[in-house]
């Protein structure tokens, strides 16, 4: 297991019980206390309230076992306080009817990340056993992929450049045995246009990444992730209050590698593949610049209204290159744009889909996980809006409104062969700590897109 997570070891008969109680179960759980924990319950001031805990004692000085509220189940992820609030040791769940430990234990995992490359580790944290009947290799799989992505999004510029992206991505595709092949140099230049002319500006040489996975007659599914490294706005530059969090415009990278991770560890039946344009969009006097015009890789002209709006620039490429082989199923990744944010805050990523199919069964699979999404509107009369003098696009639409569905009707036009096509907008970021979600990077919607592909591509 990941040392960025608390451990998971076998049931074992002398972990402290840990019970979960909503208002509802607390009045029958509290009556089958012994008297002296009853009584300390209620000197403690414990109720049932989401996150409330309370360490029993033994009569020995010991810990006898935890009540933990789960209040009205409205946060799924509430188990993942529990690895903060508790003292070290290993500590089970208590079977209680209507609870779920499989959730609980996958939260619990989740909200025992912590990111420590740069400082020491902190006290000891508690283990937790396997509950009956939970697939503890799967959780941990799961967590895993959810840790190494989130290390990626929190490691700073410094250390994660576009040539780290691809050892990071080497790294998970020789675990599983997937192939990968890169694009970079002139070979990028000529062929990836857009990627190459925003990662042209930096010493760190920019590089198109290419995994492939799973038996060649399977059913194709391909996802793409936004892999720039740092985001300065280019010549267009951001103010440093912008600049401060641009170590994660490359969180669609590590979300579409966390989930390419869970999928090649949960064996579906498809053939996988990871595209990742990873560049950084640094000022020198190699920069593009606003009014430039460039030939894409799918031969339309773009011309540059914002040097800030380089991520698009970047996966429309990756989209052209994944459309010619016309996926079943295709996946784009990207904190692009604020206006997402805006519209509906953080802890929310926004997805895009002309398939009201498939938008239903992204929706549902986000509930399912408890990894949730909101569809807005690929409204095409708004398409115009990105209509250019000079060129056949411009890369923004010049004005203050609807800047998440232009982006989206942006990247649409290098994928016209593939319907089945979503694209997230993410924050890919925690901005305070939240049960089973630490303050710092996140991989959103990356358990989401396993859960959708292990219903339609289960394992055979």
């Amino acid at each position: 297991m990941s040392q960025s997570l608390s451990r998971l070891v076998p049931d074992a008969g002398d972990a402290v019980p840990i019970t979960c109680v909503t208002p509802e179960t607390w009045p029958e759980i509290e009556a089958t206390l012994p008297d002296a924990q009853c009584a300390f319950a209620r000197a403690t001031d414990f109720a049932p309230k989401a996150g409330r805990t309370a360490l029993l004692p033994a009569g020995d000085g010991r810990l006898a076992g935890v009540l933990f509220g789960l209040g009205d189940g409205s946060d799924r992820m509430i188990a993942g306080k529990l690895p903060g609030a508790l003292p070290p040791g290993t500590y089970r769940f208590a079977p209680v009817p209507g609870f779920d430990p499989a959730e609980a234990t996958l939260a619990w995992l989740l909200g025992s990340y912590r990111f420590g490359r740069y400082r020491e580790a902190g006290p000891e944290r508690p283990a937790l056993a396997v509950s009956e009947g939970v697939d503890g290799e799967t959780l941990t799989r799961i967590a895993e992929a959810v840790a190494n992505g989130r290390d990626l999004v929190n490691t700073p510029a410094n250390d994660l450049g576009p040539a780290e992206i691809e050892a990071a991505v080497r790294s998970v595709a020789e675990r599983h045995g997937a192939e990968v092949t890169v694009v970079e140099g002139a070979d990028l230049a000529r062929d990836f246009p857009l990627v190459h002319v925003v990662g042209a500006s930096s010493s760190r040489a920019p590089r198109l990444i290419d995994l492939t996975w799973g038996p060649a007659d399977a059913p194709r599914v391909t996802l793409v992730g936004k892999g720039v490294a740092f985001d300065t706005g280019g010549l267009d530059i951001k103010p440093s209050s912008g600049m401060l969090l641009m170590k994660k415009d490359m969180g669609g990278s590590a979300a579409a590698l966390a989930a390419a991770d869970m999928v090649m560890g949960s064996g579906l039946n498809l053939r996988l593949r990871l595209i990742v344009p990873a560049v950084e969009n640094a000022v020198s006097g190699t920069a593009f610049r606003p009014g430039d015009v460039i030939r894409s890789r799918a031969g339309l002209t773009v011309e540059i209204g914002n040097t800030d709006a380089e991520g698009r620039l970047i996966l429309a490429d990756a989209l052209t290159l994944a459309d010619v082989e016309a996926p079943e199923l295709l996946i784009d990744f990207a904190t692009l744009t604020g206006a997402a944010r805006v519209a509906l805050g953080p802890d929310l990523p926004a997805y895009f889909t002309d398939d009201d199919g498939l938008a239903d069964a992204v929706s549902a699979a986000g509930l399912a996980c408890a990894d949730p999404v909101w569809r807005l509107p690929l409204h095409k009369p708004y398409a115009s809006l990105l209509d250019s003098k000079v060129a056949d696009l411009n890369n923004v639409s010049g004005g203050p409104f609807a800047g998440a569905i232009t982006a989206a009707l942006f990247l649409r036009r290098f994928a016209p062969g593939t319907r089945a096509h979503v694209h997230f907008d993410l924050y890919g970021w925690n901005p305070s700590t939240k049960p089973g979600r630490p303050e710092g990077g996140e991989v959103q919607t990356a358990r989401l897109v396993h859960t959708l592909l292990s219903r339609r591509y289960p394992r055979v």
